[in-house]
């Protein structure tokens, strides 16, 4: 690997170890066994390395992950078990959930990294309304990317913030579908 390669991967180790926050120029050159200057030369900061690390961890995750098949007969078991998947993957991959909310913390003070977020949640509201309709990402309606898109994303967050806040008591996969299902009665009455 040349020095590049070998930042972005002592990027992702000190977001494993330290997170985002905690995660200093000088801890990313020791993890690379690189110089300090090599990050501003490749990256220009540490933000935009430890962004970088993280969002290509974010994607390799959602390759891993995205997909909507779980193993029940009914649309409503295989998205129980889809949820389920997802919930394992916040307690296993503690790491990347609680790195990727210090960085939506840091975006607050940081214009470029909001935007960044922000076109983010765009894309993942449109692929996420894609993929529970069945259709390909550039045919999904505008509509249900406002809603069905952005219900979901909202489910994802508030589910990993419970998970990593108390995951004994979070919800299952059957429990979210309960309650999806008991909410859409409620408002149908």
């Amino acid at each position: 690997m040349g020095n590049r390669e070998d930042l972005l991967a002592g990027a992702r180790r000190c977001l494993e170890e330290k997170g985002y926050l905690r995660t200093t120029v000088r801890d990313i050159a020791s993890a690379a066994q690189v110089s300090m200057a090599a990050i501003g030369y490749h990256f220009g900061t540490r933000e935009v390395l430890l962004n970088q690390a993280l969002f290509a961890a974010m994607d390799e995750w959602a390759a891993g992950s995205g997909r909507l098949a779980g193993q029940g007969d009914t649309a409503r078991e295989r998205y129980a078990d889809t949820w389920d998947r997802k919930i394992r993957d916040f307690g296993e991959m503690r790491w990347l959930w609680t790195a990727s909310v210090e960085a939506f913390v840091h975006a607050q003070s940081s214009p470029e990294l909001l935007a960044v977020l922000a076109e983010g949640q765009r894309h993942n509201r449109r692929m996420v309304a894609a993929q529970l309709r069945g259709v390909p990402v550039e045919e999904v309606a505008e509509e249900d990317v406002r809603s069905l898109g952005s219900v979901h994303i909202a489910l994802l967050t508030g589910v990993m913030v419970q998970c990593l806040t108390d995951p004994e008591h979070a919800p299952d996969g059957r429990s979210l579908a309960q309650g999806l299902r008991l909410m859409a009665e409620l408002l149908e009455s």
